[in-house]
């Protein structure tokens, strides 16, 4: 790490999420100083489980704190889709030795607060980096000198630049763009149930989909095994506003009547559930405004279907640390070529988490259409659909790079 020059720019990271706390590593790994922001009185995450991809790990290996990821993830053997109507086969392929041969790094599940703490660790007691909790951000200024945050407590917070990683409804993205959200209309309820309470029938060391018409179920395991990952979505029949509350199991049944007892069964096991009314936005050409720019769901906040929102907001990091030591701490420079090199890719995979969700929740003809999609595909088939997601690396992360 770079000793601490007084002469580099200082930077604000609003969020500390795995977004915001990953962009903090990644900064302060360049010697900048770092001032974290975090409306929460106590720095961690809320839900549950989330899924790594290849090139989470690429990423995470970038900042350092890979290994600690892998200490505590579980490594999945396959990828699963059932068929949530008649408990067929949709699609399943190994995640195994050929998969890791391809893509160089694992498949992997792991509890949300479990890879925060990871990569918290490497950001405490780091000298370049100051974390400041119960900090509700009131408003952002700038002038051609400098980024001054205000919280709801009126206190100040001045640094050079400011990095938005603030979350779908994002204080920063209203300073830069002023845009809405896209409420989805598709409601996710999350828990987390002992390995003892799971069908042993359905104990899959795997990510396992049941698509459902206009609904779909996921479980892993998480923990060693010792828990299980539920993640429940549906369409709503209500009017939806963006926001996170407890749940009822009721109105989870309510939605879940068209699927076999098999999968059914899932939705009897939690003793609580938390409650996701979704929303992402539409892709945008810019998401920098002079000494703001934005990262992770702040940036291109997208749902759930491709399990990519953490692996995009790390990759992020990555890339806009790699961007700045390109530019030789030109921030505005680095800047543009930190959004340059992600924007495209970022819209491709919120497009995509769309056409997704509307794969998992076909109903009628669509169903059977879905299901033949993938009918007779082979796992390097299947490899190969993916590349373009999976293949990201740290060395090639910027715009122009071979």
């Amino acid at each position: 790490m770079n000793p601490i020059d007084s002469a580099l720019p200082s930077v604000i990271v609003a969020g500390a999420g795995i977004g915001g706390i990953a962009a903090a590593l990644s900064l302060s790994q360049l010697g900048l100083r770092v001032t974290v922001l975090e409306q929460a009185a106590e720095l961690g995450e809320i839900g549950a489980g989330l899924q790594l991809g290849p090139n989470a790990f690429a990423a995470l290996d970038a900042l350092g704190a890979g290994e600690l990821v892998r200490e505590r993830a579980v490594f999945t053997e396959r990828l699963v889709m059932m068929d949530a109507v008649d408990c067929g086969v949709v699609a399943s392929f190994e995640v195994g030795e050929a998969f890791r041969a391809r893509f160089g790094n694992p498949y992997a599940v792991i509890h949300r607060a479990d890879i925060h703490a990871a990569i918290l660790e490497q950001v405490r007691g780091n000298p370049h980096i100051e974390l400041v909790t119960s900090c509700h951000i009131a408003s952002i200024d700038q002038d051609e000198h400098g980024v001054t945050v205000t919280d709801s407590s009126g206190r100040r917070f001045e640094a050079g630049y400011l990095i938005g990683c603030d979350g779908v409804k994002s204080v920063a993205r209203e300073a830069v763009l002023g845009d809405d959200v896209r409420v989805s209309g598709h409601v996710v309820y999350r828990a987390v149930v002992p390995v003892a309470d799971m069908p042993e029938e359905l104990r899959m060391n795997a990510p396992v989909v049941w698509a459902g018409p206009n609904c779909h179920l996921v479980h892993y395991p998480l923990r060693g095994g010792e828990q299980y990952n539920l993640v429940v979505t549906f369409h709503s029949r209500e009017q939806e506003t963006w926001g996170v509350t407890d749940g009822s199991k009721e109105e989870v049944l309510s939605y879940f009547t068209g699927i076999a007892e098999l999968p059914r069964k899932l939705l009897h096991l939690p003793s609580s559930w938390r409650r996701w009314s979704t929303a992402d936005r539409d892709p945008v050409d810019n998401w920098t405004r002079g000494r703001i720019t934005l990262l992770g769901d702040a940036a291109h906040p997208m749902m759930q279907y491709l399990a990519q929102g953490a692996c995009m907001a790390l990759e992020d990091a990555v890339t806009l640390g790699a961007a700045v030591r390109r530019c030789d701490y030109d921030m505005e420079a680095a800047f543009a070529l930190y959004q340059r090199s992600r924007i495209a890719r970022t819209a491709r995979v919120v497009l995509s988490v769309r056409e997704m969700g509307r794969l998992y929740h076909a109903a009628g003809v669509e169903r059977l259409v879905r299901n033949d999609l993938w009918k007779g595909r082979d796992a390097a088939g299947f490899y190969d659909a993916l590349a373009w997601l999976y293949d990201w690396n740290a060395a090639g992360c910027l715009a122009g790079d071979a």
